[in-house]
């Protein structure tokens, strides 16, 4: 079905899918530590500028003149590398304090990044292009361009820029996803889950716990660079005001709706919290109590950041296992606890009484 997509529908669904995809990349990323290791991060927007800045540098030649605009041109695909590690670089700059703090400490440190980030967005503007941002090159890959030009037809259908970047969409997606579960699956993803339920016990487990916090934070920056990446090769143009706060605020959305600690629920909840939005505008004229953006009353943005305020509200009272958990529900999962290793923490579900034929039969003898 994702396949067969951008045969059947029209550009706004085909770049809404783009935007979910880009989303649930980054919020792979952040899962990986808050999720599954337990460090809360406030900064994931900055590392999402850097992945997305990083490419445009890498890939444009530059211009001269009046504001001179630097650049390096080289290969898209190579910019493409180069920008995810230069957010992993950006991150292992700031693991030594994420390896040492926690919690709220780690939250408020990393909430440092988004004020450097934005100066540094607005006023470096032979790298950034300032306030007006800076066009982003489309990628070429094995001689195709994921552009309007040149023309490609595919069974009677134009295949534009979204129609091409759909297909890397996916697979950049799925392999996001994949390398995600085979890392929370072996024994990093073991030591990561005993960090977060027990930090004392990892360490006397022997479990190097700055180590792997440092690590982790790190290859969550990476992420989140693939992820902005991808948001420039949509966007076509880097903006500075996008990489504000509310990206992170939304990312630590997406895990807490989806499910933490959990590669299924990241997905999940970055799909809910970037399409909403974008519903919420497309049909705004006929849904009631939402104002067309400009005219007044709630907003749709405003609106969809009601909606998933409350969905985060209702997922810590009655949801603790996100909308992962209540798919499991749906399925009719069996009782006790759903915790498969890669899937996140365990839901707290009940086990089911033992019936009889089954119940121990207690010791009588003295």
């Amino acid at each position: 079905m994702a396949i067969a997509v951008p045969f059947y529908l029209d550009g706004f669904w085909l770049q809404t899918g783009l935007f979910a995809m880009s989303a649930a990349v980054g919020a792979i990323g952040i899962n990986l530590l808050t999720g599954s290791t337990g460090q809360l991060s406030m900064g994931h927007a900055f590392f999402l500028a850097v992945g997305a800045y990083a490419y445009v540098y890498f890939a444009d030649p530059g211009q001269d003149g009046a504001h001179a605009i630097g650049g390096l041109g080289l290969p898209t695909p190579l910019a493409v590398v180069l920008a995810v590690l230069t957010a992993g670089v950006a991150g292992g700059l700031f693991s030594p304090i994420a390896g040492r703090l926690k919690g709220a400490y780690l939250g408020i440190a990393t909430l440092a990044l988004i004020f450097l980030g934005q100066h540094l967005l607005f006023n470096a503007e032979p790298v950034t292009g300032g306030y007006n941002g800076r066009a982003v090159p489309p990628l070429e890959l094995f001689g195709l361009t994921f552009a309007d030009t040149p023309e490609l037809v595919l069974l009677n259908v134009p295949f534009g820029a979204l129609e091409r970047l759909w297909f890397l969409g996916l697979l950049l997606v799925l392999g996001a996803a994949a390398f995600a579960r085979g890392v929370l699956r072996g024994r990093p993803g073991r030591a990561m889950n005993t960090i977060r339920d027990h930090e004392i016990a990892a360490g006397v487990m022997g479990v190097p716990v700055a180590r792997y916090r440092a690590g982790v934070f790190v290859l969550s920056s990476m992420y989140a660079g693939l992820a902005g990446v991808m948001l420039a090769l949509v966007f076509q143009r880097t903006v500075p005001e996008y990489f504000g706060m509310l990206l992170s605020l939304d990312y630590l959305a997406m895990i807490v709706i989806g499910g933490l600690g959990s590669v299924g629920g990241a997905i999940l909840g970055a799909v809910f919290v970037s399409v909403l939005p974008q519903l919420l505008t497309r049909y705004s004229g006929t849904l009631p109590l939402i104002a067309e953006p400009g005219s007044g009353g709630v907003s749709p943005a405003e609106a969809a950041r009601i909606l998933y305020g409350a969905a985060v509200v209702a997922v810590v009272l009655f949801l603790p296992g996100g909308l992962l958990g209540l798919l499991g529900r749906l399925r009719g999962a069996p009782g006790g606890r759903r915790a498969v290793l890669g899937r996140g923490p365990a839901l707290p579900f009940s086990p089911p009484p033992a019936s009889p034929s089954t119940s121990p039969t207690p010791d009588t003898r003295s």
